[in-house]
């Protein structure tokens, strides 16, 4: 497969710049030279079927796998050899899949606890203002949430830290259709807002409604880039890429 080239739109240097990008779990070698690029303000997807190395991408940016080797510039400065905590206070943001929400504290606890890393960060009335459901539920355990809440309140609380790129792992998993419409919604608020969102998503329809661009990865490689103005020409591709 030939390799692709990482391709940001606009001019100047991207704000996240991925390349070589290799990563292992234990003896198991995941990815394999991972290279694309992420341009201040996009929402772009990483496509792929399942096993194909799209989380693990995203741990790697963040700096949560055992081991990684390559080079991941986010403005401009490597990261690749900090440690997590650091590259979050740069201003990178992860939202597991599994979102990891405190049960024992109430959504607005839940909403401070992490720390802010920047200046920037949307104030809490503000959160609820884009998530009408969490200020209904402010009070609320996160035992007591639906999937949807918890998945808004996991998206709200990476927004009070201050940090300009989203890491976003399939937030719409299990979610059903009237949430997902409500995350996409979101998404598009906050590109509108300035964020850059780097977006891993099982479901394409989904992703080509908010998306700038998609990257298909294989086997723990990008083997494709795919405009979000290029989709109805390239379906029959993307079908065959995602085996739908």
């Amino acid at each position: 497969m030939p390799e692709v080239a990482p391709r940001a739109n606009g001019t100047g240097s991207p704000l996240l710049a991925v390349r070589d990008l290799q990563a292992w779990y234990g003896e198991s070698h995941i990815l394999h030279g991972v290279a694309f690029d992420v341009a201040q303000g996009e929402v772009v997807t990483l496509l792929g079927r399942n096993g194909a190395g799209k989380t693990t991408t995203l741990k790697s940016i963040m700096g949560v796998v055992p081991r990684r080797e390559g080079s991941v510039l986010f403005e401009n400065q490597q990261t690749v050899n900090l440690a997590s905590n650091r590259i979050a206070r740069l201003g990178v943001a992860w939202c597991p899949e599994e979102r990891g929400i405190f049960a024992s504290l109430s959504v607005e606890e839940n909403l401070m606890l992490p720390p802010k890393v920047r200046d920037g960060g949307m104030a809490v009335e503000q959160i609820y203002e884009l998530f009408p459901n969490l200020a209904e539920r402010r009070a609320s355990q996160g035992t007591k949430l639906s999937g949807g809440e918890q998945q808004m309140l996991a998206i709200g609380r990476i927004l009070r830290t201050g940090a300009r790129l989203l890491l976003l792992d399939e937030p719409t998993e299990g979610l059903a259709p009237v949430i997902v419409q409500q995350i996409g919604r979101t998404i598009v608020q906050l590109k509108a807002r300035g964020y850059t969102i780097l977006l891993v998503e099982q479901n394409f329809l989904f992703a080509a409604t908010v998306a700038d661009r998609h990257y298909v990865m294989e086997h723990g490689r990008i083997i494709d880039m795919i405009a979000n103005s290029e989709l109805d020409a390239k379906m029959p591709k993307v079908h065959e890429y995602l085996g739908v």
